[in-house]
């Protein structure tokens, strides 16, 4: 099965040797799942010929706002109502999560409770998932039609159910703690208020569940329910 990822955003020049950019993430993340990749820096205009190139399709993260003026947004959401369309199935994450809420016809805003960092813990219907998180914009509005799946303190709809159709998450999976620390060191100085910066470092180490999520994520690629 391909998976075509769709990148939104630009990892931080300083970690990308470390790193990579974030559709290495994702093909870390579904490794030995039985999936192919192909990806498209739609960030930087680069778009697939439409949603018949791939089986499924992913969204990555962005540092960008769902609802800022960008060229390459408004074509981002006709390509999700046309993967929605076309019965592909589709995940998103973080920015991802909220792009597909906002295309399908949905509310992005920044939340007034601020950033959400480092490791969070999110209730999936009583299952505890602890997540990393990086993100200030939420889904302040569910499109019709989506079931709230997982919520957590500080995120109402971190998890969002298209039945059949896409299945999207706020926090971020595909990063271990040791990204978030670089993130911290390069993205969070003067924009994540230092206290909630401290405490993310307070919280690292503790076991995370991405391969769970992973193995959620490879489930709605090949069935389009979650596990």
């Amino acid at each position: 099965m391909k998976i075509g990822i769709l990148q939104t955003g630009l990892a931080p020049d300083e970690l990308k040797g470390s790193f990579g950019e974030y559709p290495g993430f994702f093909e870390r993340l579904l490794a030995g799942k039985g999936f192919t990749f192909e990806s498209w820096s739609v960030v930087e205009n680069i778009f697939p010929d439409g949603p018949e190139v791939a089986d499924g399709w992913l969204i990555t993260g962005s540092k960008h706002g769902a609802y800022e003026d960008h060229p390459w947004i408004p074509p981002l959401e006709q390509l999700i109502r046309d993967i929605v369309s076309a019965n592909r199935p589709l995940i998103g994450v973080c920015f991802g999560h909220q792009i597909i809420a906002q295309a399908l016809g949905g509310r992005v805003e920044k939340f007034p409770g601020g950033w959400v960092v480092g490791q969070q813990e999110y209730d999936f219907g009583g299952d505890t998932m602890t997540i990393n998180a990086w993100h200030q914009d939420q889904v302040i509005e569910a499109p019709e039609g989506a079931q709230v799946v997982a919520s957590g303190n500080h995120c109402a709809n971190a998890a969002l159910l298209y039945p059949g159709k896409a299945f999207t998450v706020q926090p971020h999976p595909e990063y271990g703690d040791d990204f978030i620390a670089g993130l911290i060191e390069t993205r969070g100085p003067g924009v994540v208020p230092d206290d909630l910066m401290a405490a993310a470092k307070t919280r690292m180490g503790r076991p995370l569940d991405n391969a769970r999520m992973a193995d959620q994520f490879a489930h709605f690629f090949r069935e389009g329910t979650l596990a």
